[in-house]
């Protein structure tokens, strides 16, 4: 039922509306959002990124993407699920996939940005092994208050 698939010019409202959707819920969209949504091709995959979509029944109802920080650490970002799938654990599907497509890239490092706001989606985070490390200056967003990463 769900199928992950690498991103197509097709999906890029998608991509943008799903997390528009979560992001609302819960804060605001700030400056980096709109860079990487709104040119998405441009600020993640040609800079040497990827964004998959989770398809459900092939009705796109998630996605992710990994950022490239260095060529062995990428950042998991931008993952949302549209909220009438919650529940279905297509985000535990899909940082699975995330995490295998890495290990098959041999990259040393997952890393991601969150917030103790988002309770459950940090318990997945920790179940998947990823750990708090410390937060730098000046981050790139505000709502951002957690820094975690696994070692693949």
């Amino acid at each position: 039922m769900l199928s992950i698939v690498p991103y197509e010019p097709k999906y890029t409202q998608k991509f943008k509306d799903l997390n528009i959707a979560w992001i609302t819920e819960y804060f605001k969209v700030e400056a980096k959002d709109k860079e990487l949504l709104e040119h998405s091709q441009s600020t993640i995959i040609d800079k040497g990124g990827f964004i998959f979509m989770g398809l459900w029944n092939n009705e796109p109802v998630g996605c992710f993407a990994l950022i490239k920080k260095t060529d062995n650490r990428y950042e998991l970002g931008k993952m949302a699920v549209d909220k009438t799938y919650h529940g279905l654990q297509i985000g535990q599907k899909m940082l699975s996939y995330a995490i295998t497509f890495s290990k098959n890239k041999n990259w040393e490092t997952l890393e991601l940005y969150s917030s103790t706001k988002l309770d459950t989606a940090l318990h997945i985070y920790k179940k998947f092994g990823f750990k708090n490390i410390p937060l730098e200056d000046n981050l790139e967003y505000l709502r951002s208050d957690i820094k975690m990463e696994l070692t693949l």
